[in-house]
């Protein structure tokens, strides 16, 4: 009820789900899920976990199976201590479900090439990282999300991991970013 209860007083309008640490047989988790779609947001199924192109992309055909959506955030993890994006398999990831049809919310490093690369692949939406996934350290490197934000100036972009305050939220906006994700700040 506490996780039905801040979802409601936040007005969130998405709830990402890692799909390859949910057992979808186990009938709690089912019923995890069934409270989930209840609500009144749409779900990101999401790629987390996974350390190569392959492996997303199986995850990520996986979700739209069981999820019936085209949405993905995909996640491609190069290090189990930062889980720090790798961009040579995020890229090789998003260019093969782009192709398939996958609406792509790409998360990325904070840096301005491969976020313009992903953009160019056709990915709907761009989520460099702040600072390391869970660490609350806020944007550590304010300038290349502005890059990013001016190389990329139509695309809708998201500062995804390493909020750790309400003012990290606040300068992410006003350094033109159109939302945020974050968890461990909550």
């Amino acid at each position: 009820q506490v996780l039905l209860d801040a979802i409601a007083a936040s007005g969130t309008e998405l709830i990402t789900v890692a799909i390859r640490r949910m057992n979808l047989e186990d009938e709690q988790e089912e019923g995890f899920l069934s409270t989930i779609r209840s609500l009144p947001v749409a779900l990101l199924p999401n790629t987390a976990g996974c350390y190569t192109a392959k492996e997303a992309v199986l995850v990520a055909e996986l979700a739209r199976e069981a999820l019936e959506t085209d949405l993905i955030k995909l996640e491609v993890i190069g290090d189990d201590e930062t889980l720090m994006p790798d961009a040579e398999q995020l890229v090789k990831a998003a260019s093969e479900l782009v192709m398939s049809g996958f609406t792509v919310m790409a998360y990325a490093n904070d840096d301005p090439i491969t976020c313009r690369k992903l953009a160019d692949i056709g990915c709907a939406a761009v989520m460099p990282l702040a600072s390391p996934i869970g660490s609350g350290m806020g944007i550590v490197n304010p300038y290349n999300l502005q890059l990013i934000r001016e190389l990329l100036p139509d695309l809708p972009l998201l500062v995804d991991a390493g909020i750790g305050t309400a003012s990290d939220a606040s300068l992410a906006m006003e350094l033109g970013y159109d939302g945020i994700l974050l968890n461990t700040a909550v």
